[in-house]
């Protein structure tokens, strides 16, 4: 019911549902010209964009270095991250498998963290704080489902193409708020803009944004703000660096990072956040944002 809800607000979402299930064999520049077009009811400039959302469809079709499939690859992106900030801010990894039936949940620990290695946001993230009270067949539905994915195809981020659709386990963390807050680093060009922290993201889903001086902006990406500001992280400076490091010689992309007790963790990398079609409020912030991106020679 509460989908029902969700895209009767909505009507333009029903068609871009059908849209990427039907047209995946469309090339990739009409594609996403047309699912553009749904998504903001007109067309896009490709030869002279100029918002964010414009920009970051140019950067789908002609900003594309081989090394961007390790980097949106959750499990080969550790390497990558630890070869570049060292591998103390790796969270350990437990196992890889290629289906959820492999998995030999009895030699599991008693909290752990389950991913697909090619999904986006939660759809294939399974949080276990107590096995006893894991679901399994359930888990299992929802990672299947989640392998049968592809962004490459519904939204055309092509690097996720050639990343093996594969499940790994990770070490259950949480911080001193007995959650993991998300602190989600949004880089041009190397350099941090804004922050946004995440508070609640499975039971009561806030977010604010920062500048990086922790002063709270008045921005909005789809979600409310909350109530309380959000305590500025320790070290936050050090994670400053650290999401610097990661974004250097990249136009655009996010840097998740967590922060336990002051230990900064690697989230993961994301090229296209919401895949290019972010809420974002006041909207004249489309022109600021694609104003920070310097679109590259073509690749």
């Amino acid at each position: 019911m509460q989908n029902i809800h969700y895209y009767i607000k909505r009507p333009n979402y029903i068609l871009i549902a059908i849209f990427t299930r039907t047209c995946k064999w469309l090339p990739d520049k009409p594609y996403l010209q047309l699912l553009f077009f749904l998504h903001f009811g007109k067309f896009i400039n490709l030869k002279n964009p100029h918002t964010i959302s414009e920009k970051l469809q140019w950067l789908k079709l002609y900003n594309q270095s081989p090394e961007y499939t390790q980097m949106v690859d959750k499990y080969a992106a550790k390497q990558f991250a630890a070869d570049k900030i060292g591998a103390e801010h790796i969270i350990p990894t437990i196992g890889v498998w290629n289906r959820p039936e492999d998995i030999d949940f009895d030699n599991l620990p008693e909290s752990f963290v389950l991913k697909t290695t090619h999904s986006a946001g939660c759809s294939g993230v399974v949080i276990c704080k107590n096995k006893n009270e894991l679901n399994i067949k359930k888990t299992i539905r929802k990672l299947n489902k989640s392998l049968k994915t592809d962004l490459s195809k519904t939204m055309r981020e092509w690097p996720y193409k050639n990343v093996p659709h594969q499940i790994i386990a990770e070490k259950y963390m949480e911080d001193e708020y007995g959650e993991l807050r998300d602190y989600k680093f949004y880089c041009y060009n190397g350099e941090v803009k804004y922050v946004q922290a995440d508070v609640g993201r499975f039971f009561d889903h806030h977010q604010n944004i920062y500048d990086t001086q922790w002063n709270l902006l008045p921005i909005s990406f789809g979600y409310p703000q909350d109530s309380h500001i959000i305590d500025k992280p320790k070290n936050f400076e050090l994670m400053l660096k650290i999401a610097e490091t990661l974004a250097t010689d990249i136009p655009h992309i996010r840097v998740d990072l967590y922060n336990v007790n002051g230990n900064i963790y690697f989230g993961e990398l994301t090229f296209f956040p919401t895949s290019g079609y972010k809420c974002i409020k006041p909207n004249e912030l489309e022109y600021k944002f694609g104003d920070w991106i310097n679109l590259p020679s073509r690749i």
